[in-house]
């Protein structure tokens, strides 16, 4: 069975998280984006945990279950060097031993806890539990395994079961390392909050034998990842070189002469395009046979708002999602799979905007230094009716 997975996510417990990451919003919510399985997110945090279980049904084989969406423990991992590793637990009991065992002075306060073990170290604790592990938005500047590692096996000494590519990176950027043509890929949202325009926003479509755990251990360990789904690279808020402060793109040479200084005098941070640049060991990507679509796509909330000059999470905005969403089913089918000609009896404006996204002619400004890039929509000039006045 194709089942449409996001196993990165957070919940109330992390530092900037909305207080609505609960699992009674983020059930519904991701179920109306087209997903079918959901990280639970924060599975070391004690509090979430009780959450969890008073929230859903538990369905066996590491699967709780809460408004027709099911979901699996998971937990992002700060360890040594402020690198981030994304774990998949297989059930209550050992995420709740793991959580005892994990030394960290923050665990019960921050969902995400912070721990002086390093990859290697962090990697042998959690196979004992027979948990998956790989680096989280492994490029990353900020918490990514690439910007203090050369190598992944010099993070983990062994091989780790998969790399998050993050929302800065694709296929085609992270297949140009050799090192990795033998990884499975994962798109994950890490979500902070149950907004359309977040939660869902990259996700991976896996065959499973069915929802357990079991099945999701091996099917990542086969491979059995049949399409990634993700943002458009530039969109993501460390894509490219730029000024922490201002946001201006800076040209990664000249960042280097400067000492990472802005002219404003903000702190400079080396974009993941660069940063994969510097690693790479071939100018085009060299895509292993298994490897399985990489699908781009933008939060429709997003294309919306670039048609109604309104904020994502405005009312304006989140009335015509929903009303898309509650006449196609779900927002992935909106993007993707609905005919234009159907998405334009709901909302014309929006359907050329769709149209422009599908056949890749909306324009993006990059993001980096921890801002989103921007889409930019130009709605076509309606043409004039020709009248004596017109000569």
């Amino acid at each position: 069975m194709l089942v449409n997975a996001d196993f990165h996510v957070h919940s109330c417990f992390s530092m900037a998280s909305s207080k609505d990451m609960l699992i009674k919003n983020m059930a519904p919510k991701s179920k109306l984006k087209g997903l079918q399985l959901l990280g639970t997110g924060d599975a070391f945090h004690p509090k979430w945990l009780d959450i969890v279980e008073e929230s859903t049904s538990y369905l066996g084989d590491g699967i709780y279950t809460s408004h027709g969406m099911d979901f699996v423990l998971t937990c992002e991992v700060e360890g040594k060097n402020k690198i981030h590793h994304l774990i998949i637990i297989p059930d209550m009991d050992a995420a709740r031993e793991l959580s005892e065992k994990l030394p960290s002075k923050n665990k019960h306060h921050d969902g995400r806890p912070k721990t002086h073990l390093g990859g290697a170290e962090l990697l042998d604790l959690v196979r004992d539990y027979d948990c998956l592990i790989g680096p989280a938005h492994a490029f990353t500047p900020w918490t990514g395994m690439y910007k203090s590692f050369e190598s992944i096996y010099d993070c983990y000494e062994k091989k780790p079961d998969f790399v998050e590519l993050g929302l800065s990176a694709d296929t085609f950027m992270a297949d140009t390392i050799s090192e990795l043509k033998d990884f499975v890929f994962l798109s994950n949202s890490d979500a902070h909050s149950p907004w359309p325009h977040r939660l869902g926003r990259e996700f991976n479509q896996i065959e499973l034998e069915d929802i357990s755990f079991s099945s999701i251990k091996k099917a990542i360990k086969n491979r059995d990842v049949k399409a990634n789904y993700g943002l458009i690279p530039n969109l993501g808020k460390y894509h490219m070189t730029a000024c922490t402060k201002c946001h201006k793109l800076v040209d990664p040479l000249i960042a280097k002469e400067n000492k990472m200084k802005c002219d404003c005098g903000g702190r400079i941070k080396k974009g993941v395009d660069f940063r994969i640049s510097e690693i790479a060991d071939f100018s085009e990507p060299k895509h292993p046979d298994f490897r399985p679509d990489y699908v781009h796509l933008m939060p429709l909330a997003e294309l919306i708002s670039t048609v109604y000059d309104k904020g994502v999470t405005t009312k304006t905005v989140q009335n015509i999602w929903q009303k898309l969403v509650d006449t196609f089913e779900t927002e992935i089918d909106v993007l993707i799979n609905t005919p234009i000609d159907e998405i334009k009896k709901v909302d014309s404006e929006v359907s050329l905007a769709i149209a422009a996204f599908r056949n890749g002619t909306l324009e993006v400004i990059p993001g980096g230094g921890g801002k989103y890039g921007e889409i930019l929509f130009k709605k076509p000039e309606k043409e004039k009716t020709l009248t004596l006045d017109n000569f």
